[in-house]
């Protein structure tokens, strides 16, 4: 019931990874709105006593890539209350805060990332780039509108996580890309031939993403 872009199957999606990470650490959500993904998430978490739920997100309104509030200023009194509503607002670290202010007292492994906040290149590219040296073995890292209206997040997924040697097993699950990083054995041919057969049609898609008119939809 709580308000946001995530689809009925990408919710399940998420939870279900974070429920399945073979990894000890944080959850570290980065980018929250209203808190769907939180709410998802944190109720998982809780259910399995895997830790709580760390959600970055400075709530501002207007930006670049973020869905218009139609006037009002933030969405942080939304997702206070949202949290609050589903029961999960005790297991929620607050962080009021670009995921890059975050990024320069951050400390911990992390088990499970759900990028889902800054969605140009820059943006999606600082977020892996900031949190990647956190990921403890077996982590799974998510990434929100990969396959949506904006080829940052695309592009990064495609050069950051298919094309690396660091993560496993990946794939898509409605608009998602996810991966699991797996430094120690990533570079094995049954984990590379895999990742680019998906890294092959999806950056072909990049030029399309780039069209501001339309995008990817579908």
């Amino acid at each position: 019931a709580t308000a946001g872009y995530l689809s009925e199957r990408e919710a399940r999606f998420i939870m279900a990874a974070a429920a399945v990470a073979p990894a000890t650490g944080k959850n570290l959500e980065i980018g929250s709105f209203k808190g769907r993904s939180t709410v998802g998430i944190a109720y998982v978490t809780r259910e399995l006593k895997l830790g709580t739920v760390v959600a970055v997100d400075p709530h501002t309104s207007p930006a670049s890539t973020d869905p218009d509030l139609r006037g009002e200023r933030t969405s942080y009194d939304d997702f206070v209350a949202n949290l609050k509503s589903a029961g999960v607002f005790e297991r929620v670290e607050i962080k009021r805060a670009y995921s890059y202010e975050l990024a320069r007292e951050w400390k911990h492994p992390i088990r499970f990332l759900w990028i889902d906040g800054d969605h140009t290149y820059e943006g999606a590219k600082a977020d892996i780039d900031l949190f990647k040296p956190y990921l403890a073995d077996g982590a799974i890292v998510a990434m929100h509108d990969v396959l949506g209206t904006f080829e940052g997040a695309l592009r990064v997924f495609v050069e950051e996580i298919l094309d690396s040697d660091d993560f496993g097993p990946a794939g898509f699950s409605g608009s998602i890309g996810w991966a699991q990083y797996r430094p120690l054995d990533g570079m094995k041919a049954r984990f590379r031939w895999r990742r680019q057969l998906l890294a092959i049609p999806a950056r072909k898609l990049i030029p399309i993403a780039q069209r501001a008119d339309r995008g990817l939809h579908g």
